[in-house]
């Protein structure tokens, strides 16, 4: 629900998507590295990593110091890309949208993936997080390139993240960055929460 908040991607779709990637939470990869989206390292990760195999033998895939960092990555994966920037046209209330959008994009090959997505949501009613989200603060709708940096307000230090790296990320000065925070110097520690933009206090 959080990461849909700042993020604006619907929680039930989010929850179902880690569902069914992870086996339940039960994955050998979620298991062993907290990843429940199977995603993998990419070109610049800088994080711990696990070798599994999957399209092909020993595939590098992210591994995560807790499960709550992978879903970041996930709402991070899905604003960044610009594959997906149509799925911010949808309605936050429409998953059914979202789960055949999300294939239409290009997130997975399985032809069942929505239906999938879809019978995950109504089987354990996920909607209705959707539901206390919207219910209680309406989140605004994302730029189609990058994610609103008017809504997201802070952002979580994960391991490999440098002020540089995360000013690139979301389109801020590294100095912006350092002033917002009060900060002396570009230490980072993980965990730490920054601000993405002014804070009024």
């Amino acid at each position: 629900m959080q990461e849909m908040k700042q993020y604006g991607i619907p929680a039930s779709i989010t929850l179902a998507q880690g569902i069914l990637e992870s086996g339940a939470g039960r994955g050998t990869l979620s298991v062993r590295a907290n990843n429940h989206f199977g995603i993998k390292c990419h070109t610049g990760w800088q994080g711990d990593f696990v070798h599994h195999d999957d399209d092909k033998d020993q595939e590098c895939f992210r591994k995560y110091v807790d499960a709550k960092y992978s879903y970041r990555d996930h709402s991070l994966f899905l604003t960044t890309r610009g594959r997906y920037s149509s799925l911010f046209d949808l309605s936050q209330k429409d998953y059914k949208g979202w789960a055949k959008g999300l294939k239409k994009a290009g997130y997975a090959t399985d032809p069942k993936y929505p239906d999938k997505l879809i019978s995950i949501i109504e089987r354990y009613q996920l909607e209705d997080f959707d539901t206390q989200v919207l219910g209680s603060k309406k989140s605004r709708r994302k730029s189609k390139n990058k994610p609103d940096n008017v809504s997201v307000k802070t952002y979580t230090v994960t391991k490999g993240d440098t002020l540089y790296s995360i000013s690139r990320r979301f389109d801020i000065s590294v100095e912006d960055l350092k002033s917002f925070n009060k900060l002396k110097d570009t230490t980072l520690s993980i965990g730490q929460e920054l601000y993405l933009k002014g804070s009024k206090k």
